[in-house]
């Protein structure tokens, strides 16, 4: 009886791999598929004479500061050096801002706020998760951008309409904020209560204990929230083109100055169904991919030795 159990049990964790090995199988493809398409047509610019108006320079494209040279629209000289420079500079710049807030943030539901409070700020935190894209980008345009404005003129700066640097920041940040908050509240509940007792029991005071125990022994936890608000960051498009004011060159690093990214760039011609200028925003997005991935190879290098620091 007990040999024949043991055989349904095996028969049933026999399966159970299977069908994880299908799910994992079409989980993957879809990057997969998602990679070759876009891959496809955005080498096709680079390898075809685009009806006649010649291959893109692929050096060019990599590094050049202007979008679009020549004197009319059907060039191929399309440089996206800058904008890989830009959209690094303001995700990480959007980092910086939301960052410090939503570990904070995540401390204070965690330890210090009292339970219904904590339940009800960890509700917010979920419904800021969840809104929109194009809602975050709306809220930019009509509330941020007018400050914004009114910001640059009391310095004497100038900013049109405050579309640029600043706002894709503070876009870029209040979308990151969730990700960050929930994701630290996470690794800093799951801290040893021992080692805070610990650091009570030689006379730490609760502050202290906070900052210097919990926080550091749920740094790797708290560092997995900043790259997968990096990765947000570098892969948002609407809000993002909403605020940027569409720069045609670069690199730009004023607060003020008008901005673009990869991902606007790319929705920019979308609106085209063929041809070269539609074609290259594929190659764009070939680009982000890359810088995407990456990123998140530095980032993940930089975790590892991180979480290998013991507290």
């Amino acid at each position: 009886m007990a040999h024949k159990n043991t055989y349904s049990l095996s028969k049933i964790d026999s399966l159970t791999t299977r069908v994880l090995w299908i799910f994992g199988i079409v989980s993957a493809s879809f990057i997969v598929l998602i990679s070759l398409f876009i891959t496809v047509r955005g080498v096709r610019p680079f390898i075809t004479d685009n009806n006649g108006l010649g291959n893109v320079d692929l050096w060019r494209f990599l590094t050049d500061t202007v979008w679009l040279r020549g004197p009319t629209f059907v060039s191929t000289a399309y440089g996206a050096g800058f904008l890989i420079i830009q959209t690094l500079y303001l995700a990480f710049l959007s980092l910086l801002l939301s960052f410090p807030i939503g570990v904070l943030t995540a401390l204070f539901i965690a330890k210090i706020a009292p339970k219904p409070m904590a339940a009800m700020m960890r509700g917010v935190v979920e419904l800021m998760a969840s809104i929109p894209s194009i809602v975050f980008g709306l809220v930019g345009v009509g509330f941020f951008l007018p400050m914004i404005y009114n910001l640059a003129r009391s310095l004497g700066q100038q900013s049109p309409g405050g579309n640029g640097t600043l706002g894709i920041v503070i876009v870029l940040a209040m979308m990151s904020l969730p990700t960050i908050t929930a994701i630290s509240e996470v690794s800093i509940r799951a801290v040893d209560q021992s080692l805070e007792h610990a650091s009570l029991a030689l006379g730490a005071s609760p502050t202290q204990t906070r900052f210097k125990i919990t926080l550091l022994a749920a740094k790797s936890g708290i560092f997995s929230g900043a790259i997968l608000a990096i990765g947000r960051a570098l892969g948002e498009a609407t809000a993002v083109s909403l605020v940027a004011g569409n720069a045609r060159s670069g690199p730009n690093f004023g607060l003020f100055s008008i901005n673009s990214t990869l991902t606007s760039t790319m929705l920019e011609g979308l609106k085209e169904t063929t041809g070269i200028d539609y074609d290259i925003r594929f190659s764009v997005g070939v680009l982000l991919m890359i810088v995407i991935l990456l990123t998140n190879l530095i980032l993940n290098t930089i975790k590892k030795k991180v979480g290998n620091v013991h507290v």
